[in-house]
């Protein structure tokens, strides 16, 4: 077994293992904690393979980003209420029904399709690159720039709701 290999298997067992503890944790800053080394291994495993850019915005857009609004959200919530969030598991049958029925179509689907190396066969070259970064500031320049106004939305909705301060009771 190669160094890379034994790599590939600590990435995949710690974005599997956080995943499985993503389920069965109560408290959601917990959770929102696991999802960031959820993300931030499989973004270790984007490396593995070569895509960098792909993981530097995995990195960048959801653990730096948008898992930051979620516990900046999630700190305020727990202050204005005074007792943190707890999340209670009900329907546990139909959640582990719909769960297996979803893997089933996941394991299904990627059995059934034969994936192509593609445009990457040779690896990931830096005019492609170039080319996704002329992409995003072109011809996707619009959905890029909703994605950042709705952060600032949700962070600027996060802020007002922590800045509320009680009325006075007559």
């Amino acid at each position: 077994m190669s160094a890379a290999e034994i790599i590939l298997y600590f990435f995949e067992s710690i974005a599997g293992l956080s995943a499985i503890a993503l389920i069965f944790v109560r408290n959601v800053f917990y959770g929102a904690l696991l999802m960031v080394i959820c993300l931030l291994s499989i973004a270790g495993l984007y490396v593995l393979m070569f895509a960098e850019f792909i993981a530097v915005t995995q990195i960048l857009v959801y653990a730096g980003g948008i898992l930051v609004v979620i516990i900046f959200g999630i700190m305020l919530t727990s202050r204005i209420s005074g007792k943190p969030l707890v999340v209670e598991h009900t329907r546990l049958f139909e959640g582990l029904l719909c769960g297996i029925a979803f893997f089933g179509l996941l394991v299904y689907t990627l059995t059934a399709h034969k994936f192509d190396s593609g445009i990457f066969a040779d690896g990931l070259s830096h005019q492609s690159i170039q080319r996704i970064g002329v992409l995003i500031m072109s011809e996707y320049a619009l959905p890029f720039e909703v994605a950042g106004i709705l952060l600032l939305i949700a962070l600027i909705g996060s802020a007002v709701i922590a800045s509320v301060t009680k009325s006075k009771q007559p």
